[in-house]
């Protein structure tokens, strides 16, 4: 992530044909056209493509209002970015003194034919270009289809073992034509979660039985994919890969409804771009002298992954060079009472630092300490299931 006007994230999302990467995307997005969202969360999104935007939205009133699901989009791949306002304005001084006052989310599109289907030619040329535009990426969605798994009920792991090797198997295809000379890369997505997709077709299950299910069904698979990505990725110990588990639907759906108001997980999305990198790297590099986290890749996660991380580390590790300017750079971005302690503040003290951050026009930060509690009301509603390490 750049040091600008922007806290830029990114997030890639990984799912085999029909497991509702589509139908997510819209229902993301279309809520936040909605008038009273900006009222109710604190902030505005806006799609900076307009095509894209009017697309995603014209997808999402087709569910609203004629039940339509999009039509599945098939070797397209895509990247979508947002821009995430705050709400209000701060004083003219105050906002120009501080680094960044928005976050940018930008989200690509992977296509599940790409882990199903082999390709030749050009198409493969362009599965190349698609996954390296999106190494950026700090968090990975591997997307689990509860259709699927209701059509594999009682064998499940018939499903799910096939795709976790069907993720492993595509990007091992990738390995040579990703790596320059062969080195592992320092900027690779590094939290990788798994989700639940359709998640309304299951409603019995949660997420503690969810990651039951993925666990003791393809624990080999799963290790077999680790496996992979780590050795695609410097500093294997700075990786996390299906240790979380998030539960997600875009709606309801019945034959002659879709109800977009009993949607599932989707209000983290944002939250999980936003803060969960800058609690996991916060941990990452606080573990270095025992985990030996290579220094170039604890720079990547101070300076190029998360700005915010980087307010936080400057009061528990020395940055010396580059690192510290970064730090300095930002360091007016968060109030110090917000800094000291975020990773453990309870509820009750997240609740208390957003009121005061809107006292004070602090809009960003206070909407990123709103990502923080929503984090905790995903743990607390059993969507979200966050790794401890």
């Amino acid at each position: 992530m750049q040091v600008s006007k922007s806290l830029e994230q990114h997030i890639a999302v990984f799912g085999e044909s029909g497991s509702g990467k589509t139908v997510l995307l819209s229902s993301f997005y279309g809520p936040s056209q909605e008038p009273g969202f900006g009222k109710e969360n604190l902030y505005g999104v806006v799609a900076e493509s307009v095509g894209q935007g009017s697309s995603l939205y014209r997808n999402y009133l087709g569910m609203r209002d004629e039940a339509k699901v999009p039509v599945p989009t098939q070797f397209s791949s895509s990247s979508y970015a947002f821009k995430v306002s705050p709400n209000g304005t701060r004083e003219t001084k105050t906002r120009s003194a501080a680094p960044v006052d928005n976050l940018r989310l930008v989200w690509h599109d992977y296509p599940g034919e790409w882990f199903e289907q082999d390709v030749s030619g050009e198409e493969a040329e362009r599965r190349i270009d698609t996954f390296r535009s999106l190494l950026s990426s700090d968090v990975a969605l591997l997307l689990v289809d509860a259709q699927r798994l209701l059509d594999n009920a009682g064998q499940e792991e018939r499903y799910l073992k096939s795709l976790f090797t069907n993720f492993r198997n595509g990007l091992a295809l990738l390995k040579d034509d990703i790596l320059e000379n062969g080195e592992p890369l320092i900027e690779f997505p590094r939290i990788w979660i798994v989700a639940l997709s359709k998640a309304d077709l299951l409603p019995e299950v949660d997420v503690y039985r969810f990651r039951d299910l993925v666990i003791g069904k393809t624990h080999g698979e799963l290790d077999w994919l680790r496996e992979t990505i780590g050795q695609m990725v410097q500093g294997d110990a700075a990786l996390s890969v299906g240790e979380d588990f998030v539960l997600l639907s875009s709606a309801k759906f019945t034959p002659d409804k879709i109800d977009l108001s009993k949607r599932v997980g989707l209000d983290l999305i944002l939250p999980l771009a936003a803060m969960l990198p800058f609690e996991r790297h916060a941990k990452w590099v606080e573990q270095k002298a025992v985990t030996k986290i290579p220094s170039a890749v604890v720079g990547s996660l101070l300076g190029g992954a998360n700005v915010v991380a980087g307010v936080l580390l400057a009061t528990k590790v020395k940055l010396p060079g580059p690192l510290g300017v970064v730090v300095g750079l930002v360091s007016s971005l968060l109030t110090k009472d917000v800094v000291d302690g975020l990773l453990s503040m309870a509820k009750g003290k997240l609740e208390l630092a957003k009121a005061q951050a809107l006292d004070k026009h602090e809009y960003l930060t206070a909407v990123l300490t709103g990502f923080r509690l929503a984090l905790i009301g995903g743990e607390e509603r059993r969507v979200l299931l966050r790794s401890g390490r």
